[in-house]
């Protein structure tokens, strides 16, 4: 486990609880020593018992060392340099699994992305996790569960077979995309909500946001080839839903302090952690804008992070047009032909497969 932040260092907890032998690499020796030592990591875990046979070390060489599979939780604008420095340490066979949620600034790529193109390996050694996974929450064994997903469901597998126990229960899918633009565009919106909060805003503004916040996500993930199902599932409602609504998400509380008037500097500054949704706004836009999706609500985020857009005028729920507007981005033929050839796609799903209904997401 590369990243001994609350989300890596709960994760080494979820595969130590489930076990399996674990490596928590920390760039601080004094932490990766409370951690071996002490089995605590209070600077961002405080109160939490780790596992006794979890260990740590600062030393890359040491934590790579034999890993059959290595899981990566660092802030997704470092992860192309964090990537660069582990090349020489990593098996040729094994996977890398991302735990990340976010877009590349400069280049606007995917976090499994960017693992291709740094260490030049197959796509099918490499897997994303995601879903509705607040880290103290999971750290205290409060159950949840999550999606792995990789092109190649065989390794989708062995991760997932690897990443559960009594509390964390792992589902698996092919659709990458999906999975990961998931992860990505919720923290926008939990932003959005976050910020409507602060304002003094009620729970009928919010929910409007979070309904309309995910047609843009599957909107957008759609149109970068991600199944719609996807976005209805773990990685996507599931992580929508627990990130707009906690105090424990980092991009929430962002939100808030930006609803409540806060600068964008004094945010970043008072936020201990990396706020993953701040940075993809600007990636994310370019993204939708070079595929002809509309994200209001992403839009009015981008304005108030730049300060051109009071907090309290943020409503990018409505709409402004002239003539009542459907639901969804496409009009209702469009919309019945796609509710046509899903229930023949079902229909045809259910008849290969001997009755069945074949889930997009399995256990």
């Amino acid at each position: 486990m590369l990243g001994a932040g609350s989300w890596g260092t709960t994760f080494a907890k979820i595969l130590a609880d489930g076990g399996a032998d674990v490596v928590l690499w920390a760039r601080r020796p004094e932490l990766a020593r409370e951690i071996q030592e002490a089995k605590r990591n209070s600077d961002y875990l405080p109160g939490v018992n780790l596992p006794l046979s979890l260990r740590a070390t600062s030393r890359l060489d040491l934590a790579l060392a034999g890993a059959e599979q290595v899981y990566v939780s660092v802030p997704s604008q470092s992860l192309r340099d964090n990537l660069k420095i582990m090349a020489p340490h990593l098996h040729a066979q094994a996977s890398v699994v991302s735990l990340m949620k976010g877009v590349e600034k400069s280049t606007g790529l995917r976090m499994s992305e960017v693992v291709a193109d740094v260490l030049h390996i197959d796509e099918s050694q490499i897997a994303v996790i995601s879903g509705p996974n607040l880290a103290l929450e999971i750290a205290k064994e409060q159950p949840t569960a999550a999606v792995v997903s990789s092109t190649s469901l065989e390794t989708a597998q062995a991760v997932a077979s690897v990443s559960r126990n009594r509390y964390f229960h792992s589902f698996v899918n092919t659709d990458v995309i999906g999975t990961e633009f998931g992860g990505v565009l919720k923290n926008l919106i939990a932003v959005a909500i976050g910020i409507v909060d602060g304002a003094g805003y009620g729970e009928n503004t919010k929910a409007s946001i979070i309904t309309r916040g995910l047609v843009e996500m599957t909107d957008f993930a759609v149109a970068h080839g991600a199944h719609p199902e996807t976005l209805s599932g773990l990685a996507g409602l599931g992580d929508l839903i627990a990130t707009s609504q906690s105090p424990l998400s980092r991009n929430n509380t962002a939100g808030r302090l930006l609803g409540q008037g806060y600068r964008l500097n004094d945010v970043v500054n008072q936020m201990q952690q990396t706020t993953e949704g701040l940075a993809s706004v600007g990636p994310v836009l370019e993204l939708a804008r070079a595929k002809g999706v509309a994200m209001p609500i992403v839009e009015q985020v981008r304005q108030v992070l730049a300060g051109t857009l009071d907090p309290r005028d943020i409503a990018p729920h409505l709409t402004t047009d002239d003539e009542p507007q459907g639901e969804r981005s496409s009009d209702g033929q469009a919309q019945s032909g796609t509710a046509v050839r899903r229930a023949l796609q079902r229909a045809f799903d259910q008849l290969r497969h001997g009755g069945r209904s074949p889930e997009r997401d399995r256990p």
